[in-house]
């Protein structure tokens, strides 16, 4: 499953004993996978203050979120030729420079020391969150516009070269050598010319007009209506051919060969579809220089109360990157770190000593005991919620969210399902 369950409870020895209650039961039961999520002691202030940053975090959560969904789908967009892979593209980064498919990031997160300081207040590291949350947006939307520019001008030469002979570019079927070029007198004219009718213009085009040069017709192009030909006639006569043309349904197609629009034409093409392609190859990889790639490298994960069961996900690809190593998905690590914010800011006042706790449910069927065996651990914390994980219309008094999302314990749910 892509869904985690963060939680956290009071750092004393009996919530302690709890959290291993409760590590015991999911185990046994084969309900979760849970791993310690390891938080530094912040500097919170007061417990106005306290009040004030959980009522901000739970909005600069709210944004975190759906920027990510927005950039995930972003890649999806680039990807369009390759959705099947989009998966396994989805990269988070850590403040590394290691790469970790979202849902090892999840299991394998780390507090970032170095761009978001413990020692600093509190409010200071959310003022740095959200400053670079919005900077991600500014970018987001930059590299989003620049793509469907791109898309769209690609979108519109690619039409020019599948419409039918009236209304398609010629550039990609005509070559120099079907015209006379150069000339002072003689000009050479493409004419589109309606299937059943070939015999028709074979037999009458030398005789539409005076001064046409005998023989000079080519068949250069069909599609389902028609046939493209050309014909050489004086430059005196061309309105007096068109007339005529006209007249036995035959449509004189306005072109003039031009070596140097033709090959401009054609590296635009070129430049857009190579344009297209570096989109698709750097949307999901970090930036880098250089061509150095460092050993495969496994992150060591604790699992709670299990020390000898592996970690979960798989072996991580660490990459040489430009400035700070930022993968595909900046946003998720400052998600993580906005997750870990918010479930440290419990509703068990200050000083802050919590133990929080990542929990994997295992599957969708087995959710509603995993709550169960939560609820029946926790209870002691409080019981008018827990009455209410029970019974939906029991009123808790002052609570603004349903009752299904408060729970005797801190409880912030993760879904990482970013592609439904």
């Amino acid at each position: 499953m892509s869904e985690f369950w963060l939680i956290s409870a009071p750092g004393d020895k009996e919530n302690l004993q709890a959290l291993e209650r409760m590590n015991t039961v999911t185990s046994k039961s084969n309900l979760s996978y849970n791993t310690k999520f390891s938080i530094p002691d912040f500097k919170v202030g007061t417990l106005d203050s306290l009040v004030g940053l959980s009522d901000e975090l739970g909005k600069l959560d709210t944004f975190a979120e759906s920027l990510i969904k927005r950039m995930a789908q972003s890649v999806v967009e680039v990807m369009e030729d390759s959705k099947g892979k989009v998966p396994e593209n989805l990269l988070a980064n850590g403040g590394r420079s290691l790469e970790f498919d979202l849902t090892s990031f999840v299991t394998h997160f780390e507090w970032d020391m170095a761009k978001y300081p413990a020692k600093q207040p509190l409010v200071c590291v959310v003022d740095t969150l959200a400053k670079q949350l919005a900077q991600i947006e500014t970018d987001l939307k930059s590299r989003t516009a620049a793509y469907n520019t791109l898309k769209t001008n690609l979108e519109n030469l690619e039409k020019q070269s599948m419409g039918n002979l009236f209304t398609r570019t010629l550039s990609d079927i005509v070559s120099k050598e079907d015209f006379v070029l150069d000339s002072e007198y003689l000009v050479t004219l493409l004419v589109i010319v309606p299937k059943p009718s070939y015999a028709q213009w074979q037999k009458t085009y030398e005789s539409l007009s005076d001064m046409v040069v005998p023989r000079s017709t080519k068949l250069i192009a069909e599609d389902n209506e028609g046939g493209l030909f050309t014909v050489t006639l004086f430059r005196k006569v061309i309105d007096d051919f068109k007339t005529k043309a006209k007249e036995n349904k035959f449509t004189v197609r306005e072109f003039y060969y031009d070596e140097k629009e033709i090959k401009r034409e054609r590296e635009e093409l070129s430049r857009l579809l190579s344009d297209k392609k570096q989109q698709y190859q750097t949307s999901c990889v970090a930036l880098k220089k250089g061509s150095s790639t460092f050993p495969d490298h496994k992150v060591q994960v604790t699992p709670l109360g299990n020390p000898d069961r592996p970690a979960a996900g798989q072996t991580d690809r660490e990459r040489e990157s430009e400035g700070e190593g930022e993968g595909c998905f900046p946003p998720v690590s400052i998600w993580g770190n906005l997750s870990a914010h918010f479930v440290c800011l419990g509703r068990y006042g200050l000083p802050v000593n919590f133990q929080a706790v990542l929990l994997q449910p295992h599957k969708k069927s087995s959710t509603k005991r995993l709550r169960e065996v939560l609820n029946s651990v926790f209870r002691h914390l409080d019981q008018v919620a827990a009455a209410s994980v029970l019974d939906a219309s029991v009123d808790i008094p002052g609570l603004q969210l349903g009752n299904q999302d408060y729970f005797p314990y801190v409880y912030f749910h993760i879904d990482l399902s970013l592609l439904d």
